[in-house]
């Protein structure tokens, strides 16, 4: 039975670069509309006008760790089996790198570009900045042996990882520890990354 046909709509340069990523990984077929936020046909989908969205068997879904995980739970790679051990230490690596890192990123660029120039606040910058340096040392705990998060399997967060250091780059926040740093290096070297990363 050929896999279902997926259309994923929202510009590369945003979270749904992640879910480009996915697709790529699992070696899915897809069609790829560069909406940006707001346009009309993302808001048709989403009421928020956020991207991503990923229509799936004619029914929108919105954000891109869901739609990533739906992804990898339906095709069966880049995730451990749901009710598993594993699964949870793989969700909770998931949560630690949106709460962490994620939402530092995203509350920066809110305050940069995002929000009406009278509702942003620059002062606040630095201190997502002391803080997501901070993070990172903790997240580079739980690299261990690796060479990946969740030890020899690729996993979704991995994938979050690697992109919230490339998100944060662009941004200018601090440089990641060597562990990071490597791992980094090691994600975006797979040729999925290449491919997502042409769309």
């Amino acid at each position: 039975m050929p896999d279902p046909a997926y259309t994923i709509i929202g510009p590369t340069r945003s979270r749904t670069a992640r879910v480009l990523w996915t697709l790529e990984e699992l070696g899915l077929a897809y069609e790829h509309l560069p909406s940006l936020p707001q346009a009309e046909d993302v808001r048709a989908l989403n009421p928020s006008g956020k991207v991503p969205v990923l229509v799936a068997d004619g029914v929108p879904i919105t954000d891109s760790v869901a739609i990533m995980q739906f992804l990898a739970d339906r095709h069966g790679g880049l995730t451990h089996p749901a009710g598993s051990i594993d699964r949870a230490h793989q969700d909770g690596l998931s949560h630690l790198i949106l709460d962490e890192m994620d939402a530092l990123l995203w509350t920066a660029a809110r305050h940069s570009f995002i929000l009406p120039p009278e509702m942003r606040l620059p002062a606040i910058k630095p201190s997502l900045m002391w803080e997501y340096a901070r993070n990172l040392e903790r997240i580079a705990a739980r690299l261990g042996k690796g060479p990946w998060l969740m030890g020899e399997a690729f996993t979704i967060p991995d994938m979050l990882l690697a992109h919230c250091v490339g998100w944060a780059r662009a941004a200018k926040f601090p440089d990641p520890p060597a562990a990071i740093a490597e791992h980094h290096a090691r994600a975006t070297a797979r040729p999925a990354w290449a491919r997502a990363m042409r769309g």
